[in-house]
């Protein structure tokens, strides 16, 4: 295998895993230029659980498919480690996705014809260093519910087996795009109990978007994004538990 592939970098350091440096996002819309991002500099470190805020609009998805490989930015630069993902050619973006990057989104895309465990099952056989499925399974407490269809599981475990499935493959980053939004707020904090385990368990560097500010609460740090820009980043001094969370 070439040796810039982005799969045979050196294990990640403690510190940052993401440097995003003046990154702009600009779509043509027939004669009119929209701006997704404008100008975004960030800091993602190992391990963090970090909170992207924003309102519809704000940017927070496109900084996410960006961060994941998932799409590319019109000027700027973003670093995982020490390697530069705009100038990866797409075999080395698609590699980057399937070996380093796990995704959940709020909608579950599982396979409805396969099983909980089969559904996990499916990211295992194509990854490096998977974890059992059984393991990823008990991680978001989903141990007694593997040999279910999707039909037979609520939003929540469904949720919740669209996570196992996404770390069963070890990632080192777990980009979560409103993974409450299609559940009430019972439901939305089990589904964030278990990505909270993930994070302190396996030490996943966690980023979660949302339109929630309730869910903050429960980051190491939180990153406003208004009209394409960072408003403002701040730590929390006291973090909340999912249970402790209003919204």
């Amino acid at each position: 295998m070439p040796q810039d592939k982005l799969t045979n970098h050196e294990p990640l350091n403690e510190g940052v895993v993401f440097h995003v440096h003046g990154v702009t996002k600009a779509y043509q819309m027939g004669e009119v230029q929209v701006h997704a991002l404008r100008g975004v500099d960030l800091d993602l470190y190992s391990g963090e659980f970090t909170v992207l805020l924003g309102a519809s609009g704000s940017g927070k998805s496109t900084l996410l498919n960006i961060l994941g490989g998932l799409d590319t930015p019109t000027e700027g630069h973003v670093f995982y480690g020490e390697r530069d993902l705009t100038r990866a050619t797409e075999t080395m973006l698609t590699e980057y996705r399937r070996y380093h990057v796990g995704f959940v989104f709020q909608f579950y895309n599982l396979i409805p014809s396969l099983t909980a465990r089969e559904n996990v099952s499916v990211v295992t056989e194509i990854a490096q260093t998977p974890m059992q499925p059984e393991e990823a399974l008990r991680l978001v407490n989903l141990s007694d519910r593997m040999d279910h269809f999707p039909a037979q599981l609520s939003g929540g475990e469904q949720q919740r087996v669209a996570i196992a499935r996404a770390i069963a493959k070890q990632p080192d980053v777990l980009l979560c795009d409103e993974p409450t939004g299609a559940l009430d707020s019972k439901t939305g904090i089990v589904v964030l109990e278990a990505l909270q385990r993930v994070n302190q368990e396996l030490g996943t560097t966690t980023a979660v978007i949302t339109h929630n500010a309730g869910i903050a609460q429960m980051a190491d740090r939180v990153i406003h994004l208004a009209d394409g820009r960072i408003s403002q980043v701040y730590a929390n001094e006291t973090k909340l538990a999912p249970s402790e969370l209003s919204w």
